[in-house]
């Protein structure tokens, strides 16, 4: 599993851009900058929707002033979803990138099973802030939790 000091692993997700659906690279997104990340089990869930993307959508601006260059939510949802789910939350704020086939999170070591409540494989709820794709806070719920991996205790943490 990922941990403080280590590097973001490379991998593909994918973001509905002005040009369509575009592959980003995390090797290329997390280079340079101060990324706030964080990740739901599923766009437009309860605890997801009401909770996890207000908090960081409400603090995107804060996180910026701390020095926070870039604020992303990545899902194991398809980019059309990830994009929608943003739209319908005015979290313009948020970079919102799909990963559709849970090849981040598995390189992560966060992916989740979810069969049980019929959700397939998924990513656990965390946040993170990264320096130049080196992980500097990380923060896993445990399942069915949530605060830990919130926006205000992740600028906390800034």
């Amino acid at each position: 599993m990922i941990k403080v000091g280590d590097k973001i692993p490379s991998a593909a997700l994918r973001q509905v851009t002005e040009g369509g659906v575009q592959e980003v690279s995390t090797d290329e997104f997390f280079k340079g900058k101060r990324v706030a990340l964080f990740a739901v089990p599923g766009a437009f869930t309860s605890v997801c929707s009401a909770k996890h993307l207000p908090s960081f959508a409400n603090n995107a601006d804060a996180m910026r002033k701390k020095g926070v260059d870039v604020v992303a939510c990545t899902a194991v949802n398809d980019p059309a979803v990830m994009r929608a789910w943003g739209q319908a939350n005015k979290a313009d704020a948020v970079t919102m990138l799909s990963d559709g086939n849970g090849d981040f999170a598995r390189a992560l070591g966060v992916e989740a099973d979810m069969t049980k409540n019929g959700m397939g494989r998924r990513s656990r709820r965390y946040s993170m802030l990264v320096d130049n794709g080196v992980v500097k806070q990380f923060n896993l719920e445990e399942p069915g939790a949530f605060g830990a991996s919130s926006g205000d205790h992740l600028l906390s943490q800034i």
